[in-house]
């Protein structure tokens, strides 16, 4: 098989694909005979191929895909004009808290936000595929920890937590959250802009959330540290508790 079939092989199954392929879904499409850093080469290939187009090539946490361009959403919408579903401030809050701070428990996230969080909110999150439990802390009752999926990355158009966006850099304003907590402020308003901008191409459904700009920007918050046993991989970082302002 030369080149140009091996191209066409991979651009027809990434187009009727509905998710994302993984590298190692794609060496099956060649039965293992071409290896990884080919077909890297190859997807590259594409994406330059692809780039006057409509469409364009991405790599999510998930694998590659094809999906729309952002800039051509709104002729699209025209097709489907229902709107999307409404995430409240609590859903986001919660959402936000978890992406930047994570692993986290209920118990932090709650001394976070300042309010306890209603079951229903995290069941939302976790129905979406955004959020799951990875382990539990090590202490009385041994608390469930959350993270955020690779559903969420792509869900985001992000291939990891790494590019995430940086945290907006605002003033904290009761208008908007009435916690009081900077961080939180910022993480939820960077979280909603990015929700926004990710539902501007088909990889994603988000949208519903209300639009609110954001100022520059600074360097997010470290991840905190204590051990934890996580269900998965063993000991990994968690967040300490956070005082309510």
């Amino acid at each position: 098989m030369n080149t140009a079939q091996a191209m066409q092989v991979l651009e027809t199954a990434l187009l009727c694909s509905s998710q994302p392929l993984s590298l190692r879904e794609m060496r099956v499409l060649f039965n293992d005979e071409l290896g990884g850093d080919t077909i890297r080469t190859l997807l590259d290939q594409l994406q330059l191929e692809w780039t006057a187009r409509g469409m364009e090539l991405v790599m999510v946490a998930s694998g590659w895909r094809f999906q729309s361009k952002p800039q051509l959403r709104h002729f699209l919408d025209r097709l489907h004009p229902e709107k999307p579903p409404k995430y409240s401030r609590a859903v986001l809050e919660t959402l936000a808290i978890i992406a930047y701070r994570q692993p986290v428990t209920r118990g932090d996230m709650e001394d976070i936000r300042g309010v306890t969080i209603n079951t229903q909110v995290i069941k939302q999150l976790e129905d979406r595929g955004w959020v799951e439990v990875i382990g539990h802390r090590e202490t009385a009752g041994r608390p469930a920890l959350y993270a955020t999926t690779r559903q969420f990355l792509d869900d985001l158009g992000l291939s990891s937590l790494e590019q995430l966006p940086v945290l907006a850099q605002t003033e904290p304003t009761t208008a908007v959250v009435d916690v009081g907590d900077h961080d939180l402020l910022s993480s939820t308003l960077t979280l909603e802009q990015a929700l926004l901008q990710a539902d501007q191409s088909d990889g994603a459904d988000q949208g519903g959330l209300l639009t609110r700009q954001t100022p520059d920007s600074h360097e997010p918050p470290e991840m905190l540290d204590a051990n934890v046993v996580d269900d998965r991989t063993g000991p990994v970082p968690t967040a300490t508790d956070h005082p309510v302002p």
